[in-house]
């Protein structure tokens, strides 16, 4: 069953929710942010990428920035870095463009700051947008591209069955504790060192077995 409009969820989310459900929760839910060195550089690469107003012809391909995309089934909305216009010389699983006359096969393209993640948080957001685009047209879009800014170096990503489906079941789950509005308990990993909510979420919690060990352990001072 389709999301209505008052129940869609930002679709950058999804790569939080990936990396951390308790992230996601801290920053969807209860409304919470910091920033830090790597979410910096980020929104400087953005800056630079996310110009709606210039399109960049390489060859035949044409790159549109900035393209508002939605699904209500996933129940998803937001914007793909970068869609590339590839031409097609078949009307099958192609769009149409009022300034670029022809058939186009639209391939979504994510610019990220770093390189090669070792989870799926690029490829499941990456996914979402191909999901989106698909709907909204009506097509089928089996290849999309991750460009690293640390590397710089373009990744294709074969949008397969496997992946379409655990977008889908992430996009559901975000649905159901946006719903519950509890965010999801500690668990603390490595790649919490890293997360510029650290000092919000307190992942050092996860140790404690109870408000009274932790107040012991770190307010109170034992009796000589």
């Amino acid at each position: 069953m389709p999301y209505s409009e008052d129940q869609m969820l930002m679709l950058s989310g999804i790569q939080h929710f990936v990396f951390c459900p308790r992230q996601w929760a801290l920053i969807h839910i209860e409304q919470q942010w910091n920033d830090n060195r790597f979410t910096a550089e980020g929104e400087i690469l953005h800056a630079n990428v996310d110009d709606p107003s210039y399109r960049q012809k390489n060859g035949k391909r044409i790159t549109l920035r900035s393209v508002s995309i939605a699904s209500a089934s996933l129940g998803l909305y937001g914007i793909s870095d970068a869609v590339e216009l590839i031409p097609s010389d078949s009307p099958e699983n192609t769009i149409l463009h009022p300034r670029y006359p022809g058939y186009w096969k639209p391939m979504p393209i994510e610019y990220k700051r770093g390189k090669i993640k070792p989870d799926m948080r690029d490829e499941v957001q990456l996914a979402a947008q191909v999901l989106c685009l698909e709907e909204q047209y009506g097509i089928f879009i089996d290849e999309g591209a991750l460009f690293y800014w640390e590397t710089r170096s373009r990744e294709y990503v074969r949008i397969t069955e496997e992946l379409r489906q655990f977008t889908k079941d992430c996009a559901d789950k975000m649905h159901e504790i946006m719903a519950s509005g509890i965010t999801p308990a500690i668990q603390k990993k490595p790649h919490c060192r890293n997360c510029s909510l650290v000092n919000k979420c307190l992942p050092s919690l996860a140790r404690c077995s109870s408000v009274r060990s932790y107040l012991k352990t770190n307010l109170y001072e034992e009796a000589p």
